[in-house]
């Protein structure tokens, strides 16, 4: 019929762009957010194994430091060395296998990077589309 006239109006441009600026504003707050929750939950993980390790160092150095004793007495024992001498040849050999433990573990740590690479990598992505739109 001819009195079916739309009366819809087209979006005005300052509507398109607040619009578009709320639509990046929500993106960047969901990213920080997926962010967040990554370095959260990587935390989490790494603070309960941190734990259960040192829960296990602490027994495990009970029970060597009893073996180290052990061992000193048993060279005391079997040679005529002294006991100070004992201690010293037993002391200096874990100085060098704790260094080189040392040296291994900090190698491996700086082999790795600790922040969450999944939301870095998709920012980063987004960053560049705002900034080179095709």
């Amino acid at each position: 019929m001819a009195n079916d006239l739309q009366t819809e109006r087209e979006p005005s441009v300052t509507g398109l762009v607040t619009g578009i600026v709320s639509d990046i504003q929500d993106l960047l707050k969901q990213q920080l957010a997926l962010f967040r929750h990554e370095v959260e939950s990587d935390f989490n993980r790494s603070k309960e194994a941190m734990i259960a390790i040192m829960a296990g160092m602490g027994v495990a150095l009970v029970g060597i430091s009893f073996l180290l004793f052990m061992l000193v007495h048993l060279m005391h024992w079997g040679t005529d060395m002294p006991l100070w001498g004992c201690y010293g040849i037993v002391g200096g050999a874990l100085a060098i296998v704790g260094g080189v433990m040392y040296f291994v573990g900090r190698r491996k740590f700086d082999s790795f990077n600790p922040l969450p690479d999944e939301s870095a990598q998709a920012a980063k992505e987004n960053l560049q589309c705002l900034m080179n739109p095709k």
